[in-house]
């Protein structure tokens, strides 16, 4: 799938107005009509001519989506193995939430979602579940609201109600975002946080939550209920090595 750079662009509906330069600002008349795309198109407006990232149409009820692969990748995993993630590596780079999917996005340097299944092997995760995800080149992430938006006027996908998905932390409008994205290294070439331990830190917690799970399920089991190999989180709390990664125990674990 081939995708083009966004260039610096105008509102369609005003050929001669100024390239926007800051967060829309949606109108009650945007919030109340759904036949008026006004608000809508403004949200792509702002990821197109202000950041300079593709997005993909929104279709009649469904959100606008941001294209991976071109400006970056996407690093998934649970909201709340990524709240976690978010206290122990300070500095990701920009970082969304899907409130309706409860799915945290870590966006990541282009190319880092081939690297995936090759870090979690170095790193010793290999054939352990993790629910980690990535989107890499021709897949689509729900766009956060604009930073900065109004926040009274709001729609399911857009101005008038509740949005979809927020930033987290938030990119910088006006800033290229490569410099601030994750990459392969100890640290990165300008400034750039290492790739390789914010992908230990997000299968540390990703591990540690599903354990959690497990034994939350086995506490709110009834007492008399025997336990058996076929029960689905057996495998999580089988894995007693990997358990040690959760408590940081391991040196390749990068643990912070």
């Amino acid at each position: 799938m081939t995708v083009a750079l966004p260039r610096p662009c105008r509102p369609p509906d005003d050929p001669h107005a100024a390239p926007p330069t800051g967060p829309p600002a949606v109108s009650a008349a945007d919030a109340v009509s759904p036949a008026d795309p006004r608000g809508r198109r403004q949200w792509r407006q702002w990821y197109e001519c202000v950041l300079g990232w593709p997005t993909w149409p929104a279709a009649e009820g469904r959100p606008l989506e941001l294209i991976t692969g071109v400006r970056f990748d996407a690093l998934g995993m649970p909201a709340e193995a990524g709240f976690a993630v978010l206290g122990r590596v300070p500095a990701t780079g920009p970082v969304a939430l899907d409130g309706r999917a409860r799915r945290m996005w870590f966006l990541t340097a282009v190319g880092s979602a081939d690297e995936l299944p090759g870090l979690l092997a170095w790193l010793e995760w290999g054939g352990i579940a993790l629910e980690l995800s990535v989107l890499g080149p021709g897949g689509r992430l729900v766009a956060p609201e604009p930073s900065g938006a109004r926040r009274a006027l709001r729609g399911p996908y857009g101005p008038g109600g509740a949005v979809e998905a927020v930033w987290v932390r938030p990119p910088e409008p006006g800033g290229s975002v490569e410099p601030t994205l994750p990459v392969t290294g100890l640290g990165g070439d300008g400034g750039a946080p290492d790739l390789v331990r914010l992908v230990s830190a997000a299968a540390t917690e990703c591990h540690r939550n599903r354990l959690l799970r497990a034994a939350r399920a086995r506490r709110d089991q009834p007492p008399d209920r025997p336990a058996g190999p076929g029960d689905p989180d057996d495998q999580a709390l089988a894995f007693s090595y990997a358990s040690r990664i959760s408590a940081g125990t391991r040196p390749r674990s990068f643990t912070l």
